[in-house]
């Protein structure tokens, strides 16, 4: 009796779902008639920033708007947030399509803020906000330029002053007594492409002439040229020598991500001063490059790590100066999650959610159908037909603004299974297997299970889900069969029948072992499995569980995949060995197979130990420094399963270029349980980087990072200058030369020279001061001796610290040549 109940409720429910069934699907047809192929807009293009040149022959601005639809969207416009009223009398405005096209625009009428409204049965989107802006670049001042005098061997200034224009970005040029002859730029002449002046840092004759500044807006494609300024060079009999002075100095600087941008420095000086660049917190950016002989500092794609301190350093033998200003880095909004398109059932709890990166953070809003909401955040605990609609989130930060646009649609039906029928499953014996059932259906259905004749229930064994879907543990061969599933909702019912197939599971019989080498050996991980022979079976190999791509990393890697005779009458094998060749100390780690079937899975692992040279040191700084040593700490990298036996120190110098060079240590060798360590033999007041290698019997490791660059301490010069010798001039000058001291033996700051000198038959040395380390001779001159004296002369060095020894002793003669 019981039997024949179940037959009778079975039979019940499958009549009455197909006739439900049959009814729905006319409801549906009904529901979704329109819906089935329409959507609401989405825009394809969106109006963007316009400049209009009030000189332009065109009369028109046309602003571009077009949106996809199903039905096709109409557009409405707004101007700083009011709707443009088309019908207008005297109205410049029009529609062509979505377009909007402003003929005869006026300034004070037109300029503003426009955006794009595109509307279907669906909803309504607002596109992003662009402005219309009327360019202009005036002519410069008429007013005659007054000349500019200046003493050859100064600076020169030459100003601009650009006339009033917009928008802001203007690029300049300079040209000499005729169009087109352009001013080269190089280490002593400089134009800014910020204010437009003109700077020569050391003035010579050849820069006598008229000079023009010109003006040019890429925005508008117009150029404007000043009236010429005459520049005067005033010749000098002695052309003095002045210290770098910067007067071009960039400022303060906010840069957004992914932007290239320009840091300007400009020196006068006589001589030509070097333009030099650092980062006061850390090295330059591998982005940067040096341009216009060192006056440009170009920062490529800017990332945030660029942000920092950065300075210009100019330099001549008579002085430096030096200029430091912060750059910081911020970003456009950025989408790190956005809103979609999505169906809905009626009555069901929904959460739109919106993330956006940026800095400063950007703020978020939200609209629906083109009208902003008094929302933070868009959660639905359950939904009806009326919150159906396009909806936006806005992201936005003083850099700028970003959208992302959705619809929502709310819909209900009965159960079907039309699109998703239930179909055959296999599952592994002894394994687990879950059978999906998933109709569409709104609001959400109850579901029911039967297997052949029997209704199912939860047990310790089957399950079934909350989203309808059965699960079977320890499946075994008596749970084949035909399983249907039955779902209801208030607006009707539906089933669908699929089967469950029981195959043999998945099983390794050869698993891998844990194996040692040395780096540059080969190791082999076997695996093999047993597996139902009707199944295809894969063999996955990880790494520490990251999957190995045997194909991209064939260098180091090789797998076989071999299938066996049968074990059993019911089970095949298959062998998927991998073998590791050539093996560095990456490839050390923990290796799984994963021997996988298309209804399971079997895994087992092993260890792999590399042995291998050390690993770089970390942290290594400069803890102590006198004149010449430095004490160096670190501390310990992998040993690489072989213990550390030394450590070899290298440094490099402004000198040596990009070469490394093995440093002298105290004590010579430098052990392996070590973590500091003594350079010596070091230059004075010499700007020096360090690294440091780790060695044991299987190899020296790579490099540590190297140290901040670490100048070490003057000290009094020790080396003399050299070829000391003399003659020549007008007469009665005794002329004194040498060859300088080269820069590395200057041992400290302001460095110069002692030139000593007396007659043979004086015992008193007359001493003067040279403070320009460059100098190669002094004159002295000398009335009351009569020409050809014979004269001793010595010279010496001196700096900050102290005076060097004296040079070797070399005769001069006093000039007997004609006076001038």
């Amino acid at each position: 009796m019981l039997t024949l109940a179940l037959l009778l409720h079975l039979l019940v429910l499958l009549v009455s779902s197909a006739v439900t069934d049959a009814s729905t699907q006319e409801d549906l047809s009904d529901l979704f008639a329109d819906e089935a192929t329409g959507y609401g807009p989405v825009f394809e293009e969106q109006p963007v920033e316009t400049i209009y040149p009030e000189e332009s022959p065109e009369a028109k601005i046309t602003m571009n708007c077009r949106a996809r639809a199903s039905p096709p969207a109409t557009y409405k416009w707004r101007k700083d947030n009011k709707d443009i009223d088309f019908s207008a009398e005297g109205s410049h405005f029009s529609l062509m399509g979505g377009n909007l096209v402003i003929s005869d625009p006026v300034k004070e009428q037109h300029a503003g803020n426009y955006c794009c409204l595109a509307a279907n049965t669906f909803g309504t989107v607002i596109s992003r906000e662009a402005s219309v802006q009327f360019g202009y670049l005036d002519l410069f001042s008429s007013e005659e330029r007054e000349s500019v005098y200046v003493k050859e061997g100064q600076g020169a200034v030459l100003l601009c002053a650009p006339p009033p224009h917009y928008p802001a970005e203007l690029s300049f040029r300079w040209i000499l007594n005729e169009f087109p002859t352009f001013i080269p730029l190089d280490k002593r002449r400089f134009v800014s492409q910020i204010t437009g002046n003109l700077y020569i840092s050391k003035v010579d004759s050849s820069d006598s002439g008229n000079y023009s500044c010109i003006a040019s807006s890429s925005s508008i494609s117009k150029s404007v040229f000043s009236n010429y300024i005459p520049l005067v060079p005033l010749s000098e009999r002695h052309n003095r020598k002045y210290p770098a002075d910067l007067n071009v100095k960039f400022p303060d600087t906010t840069a957004l991500v992914g932007q290239n941008i320009t840091l300007e420095c400009f020196a006068l000086g006589n001589p030509v001063p070097e333009i030099m660049w650092k980062k006061l917190d850390g090295e330059l950016p591998p982005n940067h490059e040096v341009r216009t002989a060192g006056a440009h500092l170009h920062l490529h794609n800017v990332q945030f790590e660029d942000s920092g301190t950065y300075q210009c350093e100019a330099v001549n033998s008579k002085g430096k100066d030096y200029h430091t200003a912060l750059l910081s880095v911020e970003a456009f909004p950025e989408w790190v999650e956005h809103i979609t398109s999505t169906e809905k059932d009626l009555g069901s709890r929904y959460t739109m959610s919106c993330v956006a990166s940026g800095k400063p953070e950007p703020q978020i809003r939200w609209m629906k159908n083109g009208e902003l909401l008094d929302r933070d955040e868009m959660s639905f605990n359950s939904l009806t037909f009326e919150d159906s609609g396009m909806y936006q989130c806005v992201a936005e930060n003083r850099h700028g603004v970003l959208y992302a646009n959705a619809e929502l649609r709310v819909f209900a039906c009965a159960p079907t299974f039309e699109h998703n029928p239930l179909k055959r499953v296999l599952a592994p014996r002894n394994g687990r297997v879950v059978i999906e059932c998933r109709p569409k259906a709104a609001p959400k259905p109850t579901f029911t299970w039967s297997k052949d004749t029997e209704l199912l229930s939860n047990s310790t064994r089957v399950f079934i889900w909350e989203d309808g879907s059965l699960e079977i543990l320890n499946v075994t061969r008596a749970d084949e069969g035909r399983y249907t599933c039955f779902a209801e909702n208030d607006r009707g019912k539906a089933n669908s029948t699929g089967s469950l197939l029981v195959l043999e599971s998945t099983k390794i019989n050869l698993a891998p072992t844990n194996a040692d080498i040395k780096a540059g050996e080969n190791a082999l991980m076997q695996c093999a499995a047993l597996h139902d022979p009707s199944l295809d079976i894969t063999f996955i190999w990880s790494l520490d569980d990251h999957v190995i791509d045997v194909h991209t990393d064939s260098q180091h890697y090789e797998q076989f995949s071999v299938v066996a005779c049968a074990f059993f009458v019911q089970n095949g094998s298959s062998n998927g060995a991998l073998l590791i060749k050539n093996a560095q100390l990456k490839h050390a780690g923990r290796y799984t197979c994963m021997a996988q079937t298309p209804i399971d899975n079997a895994t087992e692992s092993a260890q792999l130990v590399v042995r291998g040279p050390p690993g770089a040191p970390g942290g290594v700084r400069v803890m102590n420094k006198t004149e010449k040593k430095v004490t160096l700490q670190w501390s310990r990298g992998a040993d690489n399963h072989s213990p550390i036996s030394k450590y070899t120190i290298q440094y490099r110098d402004a000198y040596s270029g990009d070469e490394w060079k093995k440093a002298a240590t105290s004590p010579p060798e430098v052990e392996g349980n070590a973590e500091t360590a003594t350079v010596v033999d070091l230059v004075p007041w010499t700007e020096y980087e360090f690294r440091v290698f780790a060695a044991n019997t299987l190899g020296t490791g790579e490099p540590s990072s190297p140290t901040a660059k670490e100048k070490t301490l003057d000290a009094v010069p020790v080396v003399a200058p050299s070829n000391i010798g003399g003659g020549g001039g007008t007469s009665r000058e005794l002329t004194i030369t040498w060859t300088p001291v080269q820069p590395q033996h200057y041992y400290g700051p302001n460095f110069g020279y002692i030139v000593a000198f007396r007659p043979f038959d004086n015992k008193e040395w007359r001493k003067v001061m040279v403070a320009d380390p460059l100098a190669r001779s002094y004159i002295h001159k000398d009335l009351a001796l009569p020409p050809l004296t014979k004269f001793q002369v010595k010279v010496k060095a001196f700096n900050s610290k102290g005076e060097g020894p004296f040079s070797l002793t070399a005769v001069s003669l006093l000039s007997a040549g004609r006076s001038v």
